[in-house]
């Protein structure tokens, strides 16, 4: 058990039959009333995220989570298969676990989080971009780049994105993986 005292960015705690990691926390003692602490939880499982007002001195369950380095091997009818790079051991996650999973790229590197206490895998994490190959677009029109137009492009994962004009097929895109937007193109 631990205390608000403890609150850190990055503690994952036990909150509401979930577990939850600080993204942002704030110490507040008033000139009237008792201190309290107000902070900004991620639940590591579903991504909600929430705020919460803890009183000064309350008693928080805090989780201990390892996060562990596995690479992505292939997708199937039942999940995601992973490979742990130390150990070879296999896992399965399901697609809810993995945010944005269209953009994993077979070979990949990934983070996943571990409950240390029960050894369950709770959620991956992507890294923040990827270079991917676009593997179809249509070509853009000649003399059209004056704005900031984009076109739809697949990529070699199978994902759809937004490119701008001058992208063609072939091309290496840097992607960021949290909102699946373009970045810039990769020179090869």
């Amino acid at each position: 058990m631990a205390t608000t005292s403890d609150i850190r960015n990055g503690l994952c705690i036990n909150f509401n039959n979930d577990i939850y990691q600080v993204v942002e926390f704030q110490h507040v003692k008033p000139g009237k009333g008792n201190a309290f602490v107000r902070t900004k939880l991620k639940s590591v499982t579903t991504g909600k995220n929430i705020e919460y007002t803890f009183p000064a001195g309350h008693k928080i369950d805090d989780v201990r989570v390892e996060r562990r380095v596995f690479q992505y091997l292939y997708k199937d009818d039942t999940g995601f298969h992973f490979m742990n790079k130390d150990t070879y051991a296999q896992l399965m996650l399901m697609p809810e676990m993995i945010p944005n999973a269209e953009f994993l790229k077979e070979g990949s590197d990934i983070e996943i989080l571990f409950d240390t206490a029960n050894e369950l895998p709770l959620t991956a994490e992507q890294p923040q971009s990827i270079v991917l190959k676009v593997t179809y677009t249509e070509p853009g029109v000649k003399g059209d780049t004056a704005t900031n137009t984009l076109k739809p492009a697949t990529v070699e994962t199978g994902a759809e994105v937004r490119v701008p004009l001058f992208i063609n097929e072939g091309d290496l895109v840097k992607i960021e993986t949290s909102t699946g937007s373009y970045q810039e193109r990769v020179k090869k």
